[in-house]
């Protein structure tokens, strides 16, 4: 499908400047939406079609559709921001269209063509260009989804499927500046199990995780730092974000990362990172750590600093642990220098101050 395949209805009377920026002054995240949404249907007879840029708004389901029932919905997060010279990129859109497949894959949902998820992006961009904040920190988050649509109450696959796209401007993701987590290490419930959908983008693992979630503030803490299914030994991911491990030794820094093993979400921040830390010399590994390791390492002081990463928040550094009996400080509860280097790099990269050596940075406007 080809760009001129999205029939353009933009809304007869748009906001106005003024009022655009009233709203853009605080955005926060999540919590303000643009003007339009890009939609488009499947059915197996033909295909993906019926591609539009339409008035942003809500959306009828017939009380059998299937996603209610059975739960089929995936979703994605990439941001699109502004740069220098005023143009505008998004952020590895391709990659976020290749996890969006992998999630669709297994819950037995049709793929949608990458280039035809990243044209209906830049479809969407074009027409609220002026949504898209300027400041470095700030973006146009955009959230992909897709959900079936058949009203048909038989356990099995749907038939029909509605693509939605929409766009949230969002403020820096800490205003205040960079405040480091207090985390709750998580026995109680696991996140997933081996063979289950922990690597999908699916809508029912963020159900799953509201209760522990609810949890971790329950004890102060403000994330869940979810452990393997089996032994509930092994660091996973914190909320829904990757993990890293920061080593000091014999004067090299190291940033390990649990690897992937069927149940952790790949992460596209996660995988810039590796790709990013050589450049800045670090070595770079995925490895399994337990929470002994974690325990012993911060105290022999070889493990100095522990971040999240993600696309909402870019980097967010663990600044204390918590569990049943205990507590660990981290880096002094501060943020380390390791985690904000990361960060600073890649929001230069993401905002085109620095050059995109990987290129990862897709020019929309």
């Amino acid at each position: 499908m080809a760009e001129s395949a999205f029939e353009l209805r933009k809304k007869p009377h748009p906001l106005s400047a003024e009022e655009r920026a009233k709203l853009l002054q605080s955005p926060g995240f999540g919590r303000i939406f643009t003007e339009h949404m890009v939609t488009l249907r499947y059915t197996p007879e033909r295909g993906w079609h019926e591609g539009r840029l339409e008035p942003y708004a809500p959306i009828t389901l017939d009380p059998a559709a299937s996603v209610l029932h059975y739960g089929q919905a995936i979703f994605e997060g990439f941001k699109a921001y502004r740069q220098q010279h005023g143009h505008i990129s998004t952020f590895r859109p391709d990659a976020n269209a290749r996890r969006f497949n992998s999630s669709a894959r297994r819950l037995a949902m049709p793929e949608l063509p990458v280039e035809l998820f990243v044209e209906a992006a830049d479809v969407l961009i074009r027409a609220e260009s002026d949504w898209v904040p300027s400041a470095v920190g700030e973006s146009l988050y955009l959230r992909p989804l897709m959900l079936a649509t058949e009203a048909a109450l038989g356990v099995r696959p749907a038939r029909e499927y509605l693509y939605i796209l929409f766009g949230s401007p969002s403020g820096a993701y800490f205003p205040q500046g960079v405040k480091p987590l207090s985390v709750w290490l998580c026995k109680d419930f696991v996140r997933a199990a081996p063979g289950g959908t922990g690597e999908a983008k699916c809508a029912g693992n963020y159900a799953a995780s509201l209760v522990a979630q609810q949890r971790a503030i329950e004890q102060g803490c403000q994330q869940v730092i979810w452990l393997d299914a089996c032994e509930r030994r092994f660091v996973e991911e914190m909320g829904g974000m990757n993990l890293f491990f920061v080593y000091q030794s014999a004067g090299r820094t190291k940033l390990v990362t649990p690897r992937l093993t069927g149940s952790l979400l790949p992460g596209i921040t996660r995988d810039s990172i590796l790709a990013l830390g050589p450049d800045l010399g670090y070595d770079v590994a995925e490895g399994t750590i337990s929470i002994e390791d974690w325990e012993r390492d911060l105290a022999n002081g070889t493990l100095t600093e522990v971040f999240a990463c993600g696309t909402a928040a870019v980097i967010t550094p663990v600044g204390s642990v918590k569990f049943e009996g205990g507590e660990w400080s981290v880096h002094g509860g501060e943020s380390g220098p390791v985690a904000m280097r990361i960060r600073e790099r890649l929001l230069s990269i993401q905002h085109g101050v620095e050059a995109d050596s990987h290129g990862w940075m897709h020019a929309v406007v």
